[in-house]
């Protein structure tokens, strides 16, 4: 090939790196031209899409084609190859002119597709920016399916430019590549299926509480793309998952709860069963007084007074039924009515006060409500004041917690003297 070059060959490598240059002055003057146009008719306009096709460095990829273009028309000249010597290209400088203009061609082809990407970026930007819908109807996922197969295309344009072949020849061969492509983009297929299902089914959103524990996932949906999904857990960790795990796999979305305005509290306050008992005269008196048990302790002891009515006519030889007030039960109506009292606890729904099964570990009293302050730190701040109030008012009631033996209960036990000692 070098044999058949002409033998001023120094006089064409001058002329090669003259065009080199051209190109490389063409490339910053159109970027030049490209900026300061674009810049200027952006600022005159009171929109942001512009903004945004500036920011993802569209017009600036497309200035690159200018230099491409300078080589792919100069080089045939700077070498003195006709365009009918470079279309047969048989060798010596022809050959060079050619495989120059197909690297030349593959450059443009290239740059103009990152220029669509980047568009892509662009729209996706905007789409976030201007509609409401963009936080429950993503369209990242699509656009990234669009840029895979304009990656695809330009990949397989480029190959046919610079094997001087048809894109023809190539895409009938890809027939016979099914499993091997349908094996490799295995991934891109099940997320693009994964990600229409999760749009059309509204399962997943932008700002979602999503807790995934199969994936040690526990926090906010930040990003939604074709192959992953992106969470910020509460420890600001950010966990990837690919979108076809939402599919496959099962997870918990709060955003019900999110939606409801009420955050549920569900936890249970062990009582020791040894201190469970009927209520004394004086303590029916005394708990009569409390402002949310008064009407309950007065209407119970107009239904006591009724029934010891009723049951006096059987006769001095009849033990009728005793009915009393137990300590247990008039705790459980306090709690009903202190919940009932609470502005930040929702009277709209759900609101139970009620006892479990015993358990070697007390009787369990479970309080089953929902707060109308769904922020987490907020919760935890109304759900502690409840339980701090419960576990304080317990002994009014004649009540104790349960809790179990600790290492200081044992030593106080071992400090004991022995009886009769």
């Amino acid at each position: 090939m070098f044999d058949s070059l002409p033998d001023n060959w120094l006089t064409l490598t001058a002329l090669l790196v003259g065009v080199v240059l051209v190109a490389w002055i063409g490339d910053r003057i159109a970027a030049l031209v490209f900026r300061g146009i674009i810049r200027r008719v952006a600022a005159r306009t009171t929109s942001t899409w512009d903004d945004r096709l500036i920011e993802r460095k569209v017009f600036a990829r497309i200035a690159h084609v200018a230099p491409a273009l300078i080589v792919y028309y100069l080089v045939g000249p700077a070498l003195r190859v006709g365009p009918d010597a470079i279309a047969v290209a048989t060798g010596g400088a022809a050959l060079i002119a050619a495989l120059v203009q197909r690297v030349a061609l593959s450059f443009v082809v290239v740059t103009i597709a990152m220029a669509i990407s980047a568009f892509l970026d662009a729209i996706n930007d905007i789409y976030n920016e201007s509609y409401h819908e963009a936080k429950n109807r993503p369209i990242k996922g699509y656009l990234q399916v669009v840029g895979l197969v304009l990656y695809i295309a330009a990949g397989v344009i480029v190959v046919s430019i610079l094997a001087d072949r048809s894109p023809v020849v190539f895409l009938s061969g890809l027939g016979a590549l099914t499993a091997v492509l349908m094996l490799v983009f295995r991934d891109t297929i099940l997320s693009l299926v994964a990600s229409m299902q999760i749009m059309s089914n509204d399962m997943i959103r932008i700002g979602d509480w999503v807790e995934m524990p199969q994936a040690n996932a526990d926090g906010d949906v930040i990003d939604i793309a074709l192959h992953t999904v992106k969470i910020q857990n509460w420890d600001k960790t950010v966990t990837t998952i690919p979108t076809y795990k939402f599919i496959s796999e099962s997870f918990k979305n709060w955003r019900g709860m999110s939606e409801s305005g009420g955050r549920r509290i569900k936890r249970s306050l062990a009582i020791d069963m040894s201190s469970v008992r009927f209520l004394t005269e004086e303590e029916v008196e005394r708990l009569s007084k409390f402002e949310l048990l008064r009407e309950y302790m007065r209407d119970k002891r107009n239904k006591l007074a009724e029934y010891a009515d009723e049951t006096s006519a059987l006769g001095p030889d009849v033990i009728p039924l005793k009915r009393r007030l137990t300590n247990i039960g008039t705790f459980r109506a306090y709690v009903l009515e202190y919940l009932k009292a609470n502005p930040k606890i929702h009277k709209d729904m759900t609101l139970l006060v009620r006892q479990l099964a015993p358990t070697p570990q007390g009787l369990p009293m479970e309080i089953y409500c929902f707060t109308n302050d769904i922020a987490w730190a907020n919760y935890e701040g109304i759900q502690g004041d409840i339980f701090d109030h419960l576990m304080a008012i317990l002994p009014e009631f004649g009540l104790e917690a349960f809790q179990e033996p600790a290492g200081r209960d044992f030593a106080r036990l071992g400090r004991a003297e022995p009886a009769g000692a």
